[in-house]
């Protein structure tokens, strides 16, 4: 086992920063010197030499291993905030799987490990979210998914219960995942430099919605409408990205009818 370590240390210093390959070689020297002296040593045994030596070796690798880890992650692009990746296990991970299968970005296995599949449904649920496609979990694609970050500040109440008002006057009727699809829309126009950029500014832009129009905005919406909102500020967009919807049914806007649907949930038509 002892003549392993230098060959390696001295064939990991050419991958890495200055820094750690002034470590390694040291490393290197250590062992060398301990390969080198290894019949002194055995005839030393019983004066403690080779005590200190292995001693000094133990210390230089626990130096060692955490210098590599830290520069490794950051060698291939993770940094310390990523939270799951390529091999990763754990409960954070059968999160991750979960809502990509309750989202149907993921039809593998809930299993809590991060392989292959896990990895190319993240990649898809990244490029259908706008994200940096890298297939690495942090902050801003936890935050997508609505998984906690560990900095990510909840959305204020009066957003919140804006949001569940509109979904609950616009579309209370329509299938869960066509609320959640409603006021997914009203965030998608947030984030769209052509409208106003908060919740409050897009909803109460005017003509923009029925609801407003008519007043059910200011009925008392339910506890799914609650939790259409939520999953919707979560991150959840089963529009992937449309900015507009409509009943084709009763939709008498001519340009309405122009934008190119995207897809139809319930009665409405999602557009771009």
């Amino acid at each position: 086992m002892i003549p392993v370590f230098p060959f390696i240390a001295c064939i990991v210093s050419e991958y890495f920063f200055v820094s750690v390959r002034t470590i390694l070689l040291e490393i290197c020297f250590i062992t060398a010197a301990v390969l080198s002296n290894y019949k002194e040593m055995r005839e030393n045994m019983h004066k403690g030499k080779i005590l200190r030596i292995v001693f000094a070796v133990i210390i230089a690798v626990g130096l060692l291993f955490p210098v590599i880890s830290d520069v490794t992650r950051d060698f291939f692009g993770y940094s310390h905030a990523v939270l799951s990746y390529y091999g990763s296990r754990g409960t954070e991970v059968v999160n991750i799987q979960k809502k990509l299968k309750q989202w149907g970005y993921y039809d593998g296995e809930i299993d809590g490990i991060f392989g292959y599949q896990t990895y190319k449904a993240v990649r898809y649920f990244q490029y259908k979210n706008g994200l940096k496609v890298d297939g690495v979990v942090g902050p801003e694609t936890l935050s997508a998914l609505g998984l906690p970050t560990g900095t990510t500040q909840a959305a204020s109440n009066r957003d919140l219960e804006l949001l569940a008002r509109l979904v609950h006057g616009e579309a209370r009727g329509e299938p869960y995942i066509g609320q959640v699809a409603v006021a997914a829309v009203v965030l998608n126009r947030v984030k769209d430099s052509r409208f106003p950029n908060t919740i409050a500014g897009v909803i109460y832009q005017p003509g923009a919605f029925d609801a407003v129009r008519d007043g059910q905005i200011n009925l008392e919406p339910n506890a799914q409408s609650y939790k259409a909102a939520r999953d919707a500020m979560n991150g959840w967009d089963p529009t992937y990205g449309c900015i507009y919807y409509y009943n084709p049914a009763t939709a008498t806007s001519k340009w309405i009818w122009s934008r190119p649907v995207m897809l139809k949930i319930g009665k409405h038509n999602f557009a771009k």
